[in-house]
Order: C-alpha cells, then structure tokens, then sequence
C-alpha cells in the first residue's frame, strides 16, 4: 500500500476551512489554494536530493548543498489542478510543467483522458501530479497511468481535500505513489461529491457554474 500523509499543520488546516466556506470568492479561493499548495509542498519536498557545490560568499569560499538531478515537472489535472501549480513553482521556480486534460462522465463518474503532454525526459524527473479534489480516485489512477506510461517512476501527488472512497482506490491502484492529502473527509455522497466537501474546485478557482 502506498503512503497516504495527510497533513497536520496548523497553518493548512486553517485555510483548507477557508476554502470550505461558501461566502469565500473567487479571488480569495484561489489564492487560498495557491498559498495550500506552498505549504503542502513545502513538506512534500522533504527528501529532494541535494549535492555539495563550492561557492563563494563575501566572506569566504565555502561547499554548500544544491538541488541535484532533472528539475522536477509539475503536472495538475485540468482544470482545477491548474489553482496549484503557481504554489508549487514559487518553491521550485524552474520545475517544467506539463498538463493532463481529464473529465468526469456526470452519469458513471468514470474519467476520461482528453489531452496529456509532458516535459521531455520524464522518467528522469520527480514528477508531482496536483489537483485538489481526489473524490472516487478515477481522475488520479487515470492520469498516473498515464504519466507511469511515458516511463515516469518517481511520482507523488497532492490533494487538498479527499474522500476516503477515493484514498483507498488510489492506494489500491498505485501502491508505488505516496499520496498527500490536505484532509480526508468524511465520504462521498451519492453524486459523487465529497462532504463536507467545498463545491467544485473548478468552478470557484475560475468562477465559472
């Protein structure tokens, strides 16, 4: 089973109410999942390798740690995945970016992938996936697939909130990918939904009904 880290900072916590709360708008919506996305990031990125490198400050010469190896690529699933992306380069400012285009059938819930690029060498890079619903899994088992398909195997991915349906669909498909989580909720009600939810990530990152 994969990793699934959900999140315990006070700080996260505290905005992911914000985002819940209906009379939130637009503008501060998505800012909220901007600044989420940072600090969600922030933690995820622990582990990033790093190599010695000599520099010299005004001081003196000194060996000092750099991020090592391909810049990692930062792929949300469209649309709303989109809100994470500028969080995520204001920590990793020349990460490659690519998209992956998905949308739910609103009768069977099932995903369907519509468009995918990808940076150039792919499975030389840590790929993080973001988008900040994860309700039945569909969407995110499809889109790493996919990306596991160009020869990507170093993948986390990122969502601020979850049902539980879908946690254990993902971890289930992909064993191999830890997952963060800003909050799993309670469940996903009959239209697929989650509740408490916060309505459709889409529509408030971009006002659109």
């Amino acid at each position: 089973m994969s990793d699934v880290i959900e999140m315990t900072h006070p700080l996260i916590k505290h905005k992911i109410t914000m985002l819940r709360d209906e009379r939130t708008g637009t503008n501060e919506f998505r800012q909220l999942v901007e600044e989420i996305a940072m600090l969600m990031g922030y933690e995820a990125l622990a582990d990033l390798k790093t190599h010695d490198v000599e520099i010299k400050t005004p001081i003196e010469n000194t060996v000092q740690p750099m991020l090592n190896g391909k810049k990692p690529a930062v792929v949300p699933i469209l649309r709303a995945g989109l809100g994470m992306v500028g969080g995520i380069l204001a920590l990793l400012p020349n990460a490659k970016v690519g998209h992956i285009g998905m949308f739910r059938d609103e009768v069977t819930h099932k995903p369907h992938v519509y468009y995918c690029k990808l940076p150039s060498f792919i499975e030389e890079r840590l790929v993080i996936v973001v988008d900040p619903m994860l309700a039945t899994g569909g969407s995110l088992i499809d889109a790493v697939n996919e990306i596991k398909a160009r020869g990507a195997e170093n993948i986390k991915c990122m969502c601020i909130i979850a049902a539980p349906e879908g946690v254990a669909a993902f971890t289930q498909a992909h064993p191999d990918v830890t997952l963060y989580v800003g909050s799993i909720d309670r469940c996903l009600n009959a239209d697929a939904y989650i509740c408490p939810g916060l309505g459709d990530a889409g529509d408030r990152i971009f006002g659109t009904k």
